[in-house]
């Protein structure tokens, strides 16, 4: 294995990474955003108050897209195991 194979698994492997979180993350700075915007046109400053909403959108982030999420991950792992006699020999 030379250096720039383990350089480019590494970045195959940090881009699935951010593609499978990028929903969750996404949904969740859109909720923490219009939470925010609430509590300050509001006047309401509850620590809480910001925390329970994402939660709960980054569960229905997880439900709505855990199968694109799955089949991602699981692509990406047959690619690397389908292909680890050609990587290591």
């Amino acid at each position: 294995m030379s250096a720039e194979f383990i350089i480019g698994l590494a970045g195959q492997a940090m881009y699935t990474v951010l593609k499978v979180s990028a929903p969750m993350l996404g949904l969740g700075l859109i909720v923490g955003l219009l939470v925010s915007i609430f509590q300050a046109t509001t006047q309401i400053h509850e620590q809480t108050l910001a925390f329970i909403p994402k939660i709960v959108a980054v569960f229905v982030a997880i439900l709505v897209f855990g199968p694109w999420i799955l089949s991602v991950l699981v692509d990406f792992t047959s690619h690397l195991l389908g292909n680890l006699a050609n990587y290591i020999g």
